[in-house]
């Protein structure tokens, strides 16, 4: 990309250092260079930056933003003319009001999942752009990785090329253990969160996105019940819910941080079955980090004995340089066919699935009453 307008990192945690940082070196001259990082302190800031030097290999560091003072706040930061974009990495609650604030500055958009603390915030959040800027010709898109992972999307493709037959059911199970050190809850805004579900929303909608994505028919209602299991955890971890895809199919969403203990659950991933074989996506991060698809068709031949076939799918996981990538090439002005990254709409469904498992006791929720088809206006 030209390197006469750039881009800009706002939130200096630990997404923004292990993740859209090394993000942007592995796409190299296909993303925007990157001229600035904002964080609510001038350490925290000044610390983003200085990695971020080291890791892009910069002559010098991004530009350093920060609460405090007026010549290196937020707005003069969305104030530079060299800058068209901003990548926003901070606490839920904080992002929507950010998100318009640089909509306003005429930047383009990428915020970290998820779109929204709620659904009716992410309602009007998605209005306003819809009605105000994007008419502009503003992209805003939603960071959720876990869409944009080669091998999910591979999984998409093959359920819909026909490898497994119809969808007749599914399962997702995601098992995790999250102590009062780990690295993730020492993030203050997470130890009390104020925004529903704790971690259940902060990491719950990768499973959903997952689930959106390589379904064949949108999740239409849901029963379930939610628990909190481990105090420090408030104010829920577990959910489980029985979910359906109108008269399409049915399955089961089992979603906790409150496994007893750090070993993963052999049971952790999806699995998808059709009418002629049956479907898996799991990821590990030894000896490498991968998404993993398996796909098992059953072969019929008219005189011959049914037999399985078997085909593994395997990519490392990158959907952070992914979305990244894809979120440039729009700007650019890349019309990119087949999957829609990024969507706000689509990830506003996600949240609505959490806040239906949060809410449901059991009642059956229906979820598309809950995000309508259109949000135009």
């Amino acid at each position: 990309m030209s390197t006469s307008v750039g881009t800009a990192i706002l939130g200096a945690g630990i997404f923004a250092k292990e993740a859209h940082i090394p993000a942007l070196g592995f796409l190299g001259d296909a993303a925007a260079p990157l001229k600035a990082v904002y964080s609510r302190s001038e350490k925290s800031s000044r610390d983003l930056a200085d990695f971020a030097a080291t890791t892009l290999k910069l002559t010098t560091p991004p530009d350093v933003y920060h609460d405090g003072d007026k010549a290196t706040d937020l707005d003069a930061l969305l104030a530079r003319t060299d800058i068209h974009s901003v990548i926003i990495a901070l606490p839920i609650t904080l992002q929507p009001s950010i998100v318009l604030k640089a909509l306003a500055a005429g930047k383009h958009v990428l915020s970290e999942k998820p779109v929204a603390p709620d659904v009716a915030s992410g309602i009007e959040l998605i209005k306003t752009y819809n009605s105000t800027y994007k008419p502009k010709g503003l992209i805003w898109r939603v960071a959720e990785n876990f869409e944009a992972e080669k091998a999910v999307q591979a999984a998409a493709e093959a359920i819909r090329a026909g490898k497994i037959g119809k969808v007749i059911f599914f399962k997702a199970v995601v098992v995790n253990y999250i102590d009062k050190t780990s690295k993730w809850y020492l993030s203050p805004w997470r130890t009390v969160p104020d925004y529903q579900g704790g971690f259940l929303l902060d990491g719950g909608v990768h499973t959903i996105a997952v689930l959106r994505t390589v379904l064949p028919h949108r999740l239409t209602h849901l029963s379930g019940f939610a628990s909190l299991n481990k105090d420090y955890l408030a104010p829920h971890d577990t959910i489980h819910a029985i979910v359906k895809a109108d008269s399409q199919f049915h399955g089961t969403v089992e979603l906790t941080w409150a496994n007893p203990t750090s070993s993963r659950s052999t049971a952790d991933g999806f699995v998808i079955t059709g009418t002629d074989g049956w479907l898996t996506v799991d990821h590990s991060w030894q000896p490498k980090p991968v998404f993993r698809v398996v796909i098992t068709s059953v072969v019929k031949a008219e005189g011959e004995p049914e037999r399985e076939v078997e085909e593994v799918i395997e990519h490392p996981i990158n959907g952070v340089a992914e979305e990244i990538g894809s979120f440039f090439r729009a700007i650019g002005g890349q019309n990119e066919a087949g999957f829609n990254l990024g969507d706000p709409l689509e990830a506003l469904r996600d949240v609505a699935f959490i806040q239906a498992g949060l809410n449901s006791n059991g009642q059956l929720v229906d979820l598309i009453d809950l995000v309508p088809s259109t949000l135009d206006v």
